[in-house]
């Protein structure tokens, strides 16, 4: 029986000790993806909110519309892994051209729906479809950055850079979305998001030669299997932390609109929601620009007992200016984790299984927004105005005490090797 052996790739001695974003924008071939991926990625941070205000529109309740956008958040939480699993299996090309164009029928089907006054259990049939077809562009171009960078230092300031790159969406795309369907039409915003999806992702799915290898067996050799991140404890433990985080987005996504609503001015959901994204986008371009020497599961113990503590507070503020304040801080909060959630993927899971890992992270943060939309729908419904803004602060409470806990399993084990059995060997290709 033959064993081949495969060594991780090493850093590179030649690569400085500070890298910075400049460095990291000339690495060879990343605009040819960077442009059309951020194109890619907007329509994400419009899905929940143009959700949340067509169907609060249509059926006069936060309840429902939390409801509505909490299936297409679960759906995608559920589907998201296996999307990126099939990515690393056979490219992403082939899992982005049905995805983009499956998620454009099932979004104008949606708000067909919506619009029609249809039962409300139809509009939560076709959320299903429109959440598990998401295109998974962020962890897609997240595992483009590993395959040119291969180990180099500059993976840190990829995880940041990436990470400002999220929030950069999330700074326009709420404000866009709620500029839609107040000021033009309550469907607007879901139509937009969309055409955008089915744009971007297509230029992003032509660019075929910047995809990850795709390891596959030499014709008459035995197929080795592929292994689940998902066996990974340190991943695990993350998705944790990172369901945690999804709380605070779905929380603040509803509590946000209900404040502004009772206040007679829902044109500020935009703008307050923007605020807190973009503490996010800042506080993740100060992280990428640190040469870290703090190990990264220490970094993401302080920053995530940071954020429960800002997210504690949300609840009793009462006036926009302090709620302005509070989101500014709770988004420079979930940066520094999020950033060093990715780092910690690079160094606990093997290159083969990370784009799965990738959209395992990001699925639990869309299963956390899903539960928080929920929940916070409910109390906004049920209890006082900003009774929405404890479910943050629980979310990220609980994920603490947990990352807290199981700390020790966010160590990377040496990964020197690794050895499939049987006979022949694998080769890496391109698949378009």
């Amino acid at each position: 029986m033959a064993s081949t052996v495969t060594t991780e790739p090493s850093k590179d001695s030649s690569a400085p000790s500070r890298p910075g974003y400049g460095q990291l924008l000339r690495t060879r071939g990343a605009w040819t993806f960077l442009l059309p991926g951020f194109a890619a990625r907007q329509p994400f941070a419009m899905l929940t909110i143009s959700i949340v205000l067509l169907v609060q529109h249509t059926t006069g309740s936060y309840g429902a519309a939390g409801a509505a956008a909490a299936v297409t958040g679960v759906s995608m939480a559920l589907c998201a892994p296996y999307s990126g699993r099939l990515a690393d299996r056979y490219g992403q090309r082939a899992v982005l051209i049905p995805g983009v164009l499956l998620h454009t029928l099932s979004g104008l089907t949606l708000t067909v729906l919506a619009l029609t006054h249809a039962p409300l259990w139809t509009v939560f049939a076709a959320a299903v479809p429109t959440g598990a077809s998401v295109p998974q562009i962020g962890p897609m171009v997240r595992a483009r950055w590993g395959a040119r960078l291969k180990g180099s230092p500059l993976m840190t300031t990829a995880a940041a850079f990436e990470s400002v790159t999220d929030e950069l969406t999330f700074v326009f795309g709420p404000l866009l979305a709620t500029a839609l369907c107040t000021a033009v039409n309550p469907a607007a915003g879901l139509v937009t998001e969309a055409a955008l999806t089915l744009l971007g992702g297509l230029l992003f799915a032509a660019r075929k030669s910047t995809q990850p290898e795709v390891a596959v067996t030499v014709a008459g050799h035995a197929r080795v299997e592929h292994a689940s991140a998902l066996r990974i404890p340190g991943v695990r433990v993350l998705i944790v932390a990172f369901l945690g985080i999804g709380t605070v987005f779905g929380g603040m996504q509803v509590s946000l609109a209900a404040f502004t609503e009772s206040i007679g001015e829902p044109g500020l959901n935009g703008v307050l929601y923007g605020t807190f994204a973009a503490g996010n986008m800042l506080s993740g371009l100060v992280c990428g620009a640190i040469a870290w020497k703090v190990a990264p599961r220490r970094r993401l113990v302080v920053a995530y007992a940071a954020l429960a503590l800002v997210a504690s507070g949300l609840w009793a503020a009462h006036s926009v200016l302090v709620l302005a304040g509070l989101g500014l801080l709770v988004g420079m909060c979930i940066a520094p984790a999020l950033i060093t959630g990715y780092t910690l993927v690079e160094e606990l899971v093997p290159a083969g299984a990370r784009t799965e890992a990738f959209t395992w992270l990001t699925g639990a943060v869309a299963l956390g927004q899903a539960a928080a939309v929920t929940i916070a729908g409910q109390l906004e419904d049920r209890f006082w105005g900003g009774a929405g803004f404890l479910v943050p602060m629980g979310g990220t409470v609980l994920a603490l005490v947990t990352v807290l806990a199981l700390r020790s399993r966010l160590a990377a084990r040496p990964r020197a090797r690794t050895v499939a059995r049987g006979v022949g060997h694998r080769v890496p290709v391109t698949v378009d």
